[in-house]
């Protein structure tokens, strides 16, 4: 069969079609974290001009939801931080749940290596915290420079073209997402206020609801989403914090296909078949019934040849990555730098914070990789070289996102420390940014097929067998 011009490609070599769907996540991490930036500039130029009255007294504003006397009223930065980020939750524990079955995490072999350095990159921070602010009441601070900001740290590698290997954004998104785990726990256990047994009773009943609908083969995201936001209603009311519903909510989300890959080739190849047959020279398509026909059967079986969590994923990532983060950063990262608390870096609170997510992370991660390597109990990639895990971990340095969203929780909104907190992540994190960029910059150019770019509109074909039209066709 003679190929179509558009569609005339060399075939791609494995590792690229393995790596596609990272590569995909990977861009829209990173395009979203210049977003993030922008939103960033904007909240401290905005909280440092003459505006900034107006600037905090938009979040402020109450907004409330409901009718009659079943009401819910909160300001409008509450339902950012307690709303919208349940959501962001929800898409970091899509995100664990994929890499646990089919990721890094996959198997013991794969995950030592990302587990124990994002572990070792969580407690030598905490330790750097601790050891500037113990007996004091900001300890309560302690978890705000154990978190790493994924958008941001893809973002800056996406900067550095081929000279960092694709395995090293692999394993910097592994450690990223290990650490939101550890974040997730932490928030629960030690970051939730007095318990409401019933709330939580209700919140339970309604996961292992989730649970068996999962089981039961349940798949429309519309049920998932009611359940859900009961879910999140109950843990709002419980004490625990309410970002916790959405992880809670994303392993409950299908994982399984309805159909085998085989099964699903196999209608795919007879339904083509069948729309090959019907087509009638000079015949659009919208008036052969045969064709719509059969076009609606495929999706059909595209949809149950795909799990729900993967489309979920896919879907929510646009979302996330443009709306709710640019917007979480508007609303929480707009800090006077020339008040007090610009002017109190060297207070226990900065100090701690600072020296935890840029020493401290340096040191966690590198050292737990460079141990494990030593120790023979993992094996470092082709291709990459030390350096590139100590650029990985000065970058994991940069903690904002969570580390903002984190030291809200344990100081409160419009606290003094929780004002130097941020601050001093604000400072950390672009110093982090900044001496990562230099550090992978100088390291030689990677050949590595996995980092040829490719146009966004072009589709990465799954195969190179006899017919595949390789990297052609449009999405």
């Amino acid at each position: 069969m003679a190929n179509h011009p558009l569609t005339t490609s060399r075939p791609l070599p494995l590792l690229e079609q393995a790596l596609a769907p990272f590569r995909r996540f990977s861009h829209v991490q990173a395009s979203g974290g210049i977003v993030l930036i922008a939103c960033t500039m904007i909240a401290l130029v905005w909280a440092n001009s003459p505006l900034a009255p107006g600037y905090f007294a938009l979040w402020e504003t109450p907004v409330t939801v409901g009718f009659g006397d079943h009401v819910l009223s909160k300001t409008l930065l509450h339902w950012i931080n307690d709303g919208l980020m349940a959501v962001f939750f929800f898409m970091v524990g899509l995100e664990i749940k994929r890499e646990i079955l089919v990721g890094e995490l996959n198997s013991p072999a794969q995950a030592i290596l990302p587990v124990a350095a994002a572990v070792g990159g969580m407690v030598v921070p905490a330790l750097f915290y601790a050891l500037f602010n113990q007996g004091l009441p900001t300890m309560a601070g302690w978890g705000v420079p154990m978190a790493t900001d994924i958008a941001f740290a893809l973002g800056i590698l996406s900067l550095l073209g081929n000279r960092v290997p694709v395995s090293l954004k692999v394993f910097l998104a592994a450690v990223a997402i290990v650490d939101d785990i550890g974040a997730v726990l932490v928030i629960a256990i030690f970051y939730s206020g007095d318990i409401s047994l019933i709330s939580l009773a209700v919140g339970g009943a309604m996961f292992l609801a989730m649970l068996g609908l999962n089981m039961a083969g349940a798949r429309h995201p519309a049920v998932y989403g009611i359940c859900g936001a009961i879910l999140w209603l109950a843990f709002l009311k419980s004490g625990v914090h309410a970002t916790v519903a959405g992880v809670l909510a994303a392993m409950t989300i299908p994982a399984r296909t309805r159909i085998s890959a085989g099964a699903f080739l196999h209608k795919a190849r007879r339904l083509l078949d069948c729309f090959a047959a019907s087509m009638e020279p000079g015949q659009a398509l919208l008036a052969n019934k045969t064709m719509q026909g059969t076009l609606e059967n495929l999706e059909s079986a595209c949809l149950r040849a795909s799990a729900p969590l993967p489309r979920l994923e896919h879907a929510l990532h646009p979302f996330v990555a443009y709306g709710i983060m640019p917007l979480f950063a508007l609303a929480n990262a707009g800090v006077p730098l020339f008040g007090q608390a610009g002017q109190s870096l060297a207070e226990p609170v900065s100090l701690g914070i600072f020296l935890g997510l840029f020493i401290g992370k340096q040191l966690g991660i590198f050292l737990t990789c460079l141990g494990l390597f030593r120790l023979g109990l993992a094996a470092m990639p082709e291709g990459m070289r030390l350096s590139h895990y100590y650029g990985a971990s000065v970058l994991a340095g940069i903690g904002f996102t969570m580390s903002i969203f984190i030291a809200g929780l344990a100081f409160g909104d419009g606290a003094a420390a929780g004002e130097q907190a941020k601050v001093s992540i604000l400072v950390a994190s672009t110093l982090a940014g900044v001496y990562g960029f230099a550090v992978l910059r100088r390291g030689e150019a990677v050949d590595d097929p996995s980092c040829r770019e490719h146009d966004d509109d072009e589709t990465v074909c799954p195969g190179s067998a006899p017919g595949c039209p390789g990297s052609g066709g449009r999405h």
